[in-house]
């Protein structure tokens, strides 16, 4: 499974990539990049404050709790463009987050340096243990990604592929999909199908993730279950 924005979009957790631009009224360069941390680390810091309360006090969606639910049946691994922890909470055992975690900081300096912070903020001056700034620990536009390799290693391995609430437009994410074998199902869950050519034969739910994620759970088991 690969989970994007569109995942915890019915969670009431805003995504930016319909408005222009803009998420929550900042602009994408400002908030989501390393030059704009390097330009304003304050600013940067307000604003994942923010993102990280807004997620705490977040629920997880039916989607969540369904996708949960499906490892009674599947081996399920998802791997999330999302910086949430909703598939946590909502009992998922196998998450890889790509895009790192709001509930984690790290050193500035020392990309191992990371520390749980729950729903804490992150003031400036607060310091990491090398004694450089606390930041998120989130990869920004213009930072590699550290997990894009193992996400990868699991795809190449699937069974099965469902892309949940992504556009597929973002690298280095998107390109995840190529290394899906040919021949196995592959499914997307989007309100509006992806604007991409993709070779393979996919099946569409076009559908939110709350309900598109319903019908999955019954397609995966009518076809493809083998409980007995």
């Amino acid at each position: 499974m690969l989970t994007g924005a569109g995942m915890s979009a019915d969670s009431g957790l805003s995504t930016f990539r319909d408005s222009g631009g803009l998420w929550e009224g900042y602009d994408i360069e400002d908030v989501a990049t390393i030059r704009g941390w390097k330009r304003d680390p304050e600013r940067m810091l307000d604003f994942y404050n923010k993102r990280r309360k807004q997620a705490f006090r977040a629920t997880p969606n039916k989607g969540h709790h369904t996708l949960a639910e499906l490892e009674s049946h599947f081996e399920i691994k998802i791997i999330t463009q999302n910086v949430d922890d909703l598939h946590e909470r909502a009992g998922s055992s196998s998450v890889l987050h790509l895009h790192g975690k709001l509930n984690e900081a790290r050193s500035s300096r020392t990309d191992g340096h990371i520390i749980d912070i729950g729903d804490r903020s992150i003031q400036p001056g607060d310091k990491a243990e090398d004694g450089s700034q606390l930041r998120p620990n989130v990869v920004w536009f213009g930072e590699p990604v550290p997990n894009i390799e193992p996400a990868s290693g699991i795809v190449s391995q699937a069974d099965l592929l469902v892309i949940i609430g992504t556009s597929l437009v973002v690298y280095p994410a998107a390109g995840l999909i190529d290394f899906a074998m040919s021949e196995i199902p592959k499914f997307i869950i989007d309100p509006s199908e992806t604007q991409i050519q993709l070779n393979d034969k996919w099946t569409y739910i076009s559908e939110p993730a709350e309900t598109g994620v319903l019908k999955l759970k019954e397609l995966l088991i009518s076809n493809f279950c083998n409980d007995d």
